[in-house]
């Protein structure tokens, strides 16, 4: 090596050695990552959910990443546990999940509280009795699905008389909110004096809802209404009620207000069904996350109920 060389290298050191030290740029905190694990995105009514919390993080895209995911069909429960399980994997800050089954998808629910991410139910309200068995509480965010179902289930009455039989075509009938919106159907019915003739399962699917419908109103040919736990089951029951000839002589009301029941509501082959507001139902657990997150709080610290609205839409009274 040169003497010329050297003379350079030294100098070079003593350069940087002369430098004043630059301090380390302060590390962003990375924004949480939300996952929405909804049911069936064939349900027009968890689409539009999705929708409504997609354009949620679109203006709040300062705030927060959004992973949102569902299964097939509204009974595809282990499909929904193993998207769960993917979001535990993809390390997420918060879970807002509408479970298929409300004992089902309690233990994955557990794995995902103890990786550390915080859990809010909605839409389907979680097994009380699974959720103190796996030691966890998880809030739930969204209306009273028997209240809701009753305030429809009482305008039916108005156009019922005491002692006439009617059906009712509920959900998935281990889900906590078809069996609550059955139970609000049966307030109403006993409350006007009117005769369940039936109680079956549509499967909150129109295929499903049909098959059971058709089967009412040829078992119990004088059957007066259908009282569905959704729209896509009061569209099946639309379809049987046309089968048989009995258009205008069988009353039916849903539940959930989607785009697709409007035209059946505005020419009366539908009563009446329930608002709950569907394209906020996500965004309302979206906010309690994001809450929770920014206060730092465990999932022991969450839990109770955050009671969203549902309203009555019926011809005359809401478009």
């Amino acid at each position: 090596m040169t003497s010329r060389i050297r003379l350079k290298m030294i100098a070079a050191a003593v350069l940087v050695c002369a430098l004043p030290a630059v301090p380390a740029m302060a590390q962003t905190p990375a924004k949480p990552k939300v996952a929405l694990v909804m049911k069936s995105l064939a349900n027009e009514f968890f689409l539009t959910m999705e929708n409504g919390a997609k354009a949620h993080q679109k203006a709040n895209a300062a705030k927060y990443d959004l992973l949102s995911n569902g299964i097939k069909d509204e009974t595809d429960t282990s499909s929904q546990i193993k998207l769960v399980e993917q979001m535990i994997v993809s390390r997420v800050n918060a879970l807002v999940i509408a479970p298929a089954d409300s004992k089902a998808l309690v233990p994955v629910l557990k794995k995902a509280i103890d990786a550390g991410i915080i859990v809010v139910n909605i839409d389907n309200k979680l097994d009380a009795g699974a959720l103190k068995e796996k030691g966890i509480t998880v809030p739930f965010v969204g209306p009273d699905n028997r209240k809701g179902a009753k305030v429809v289930g009482d305008y039916l009455a108005q156009q019922i008389k005491k002692g006439d039989p009617v059906g009712i075509i509920e959900g998935v009938s281990t889900t906590y909110n078809a069996q609550q919106r059955t139970l609000g159907f049966q307030d109403a019915m006993t409350a006007a004096g009117a005769k369940v003739v039936s109680v079956q399962s549509g499967q909150w699917e129109i295929a499903p809802a049909n098959t059971v419908a058709a089967a009412m109103l040829n078992a119990n040919p004088n059957i007066k209404a259908l009282l569905c736990g959704n729209d896509n089951m009061a569209i099946g029951a639309v379809s049987a009620i046309k089968a048989a000839g009995k258009t205008g002589k069988v009353l039916v009301v849903g539940y959930d207000n989607i785009n697709a029941i409007k035209p059946m509501l505005a020419d009366g082959r539908v009563l009446a069904t329930a608002d709950q507001f569907g394209s906020q139902q996500a965004v309302f657990g979206i906010d309690t996350v994001l809450k929770a997150l920014a206060q730092k709080k465990k999932q022991a610290d969450l839990g109770g109920v955050i009671e969203t609205k549902v309203e009555l839409v019926a011809k005359g009274a809401k478009s």
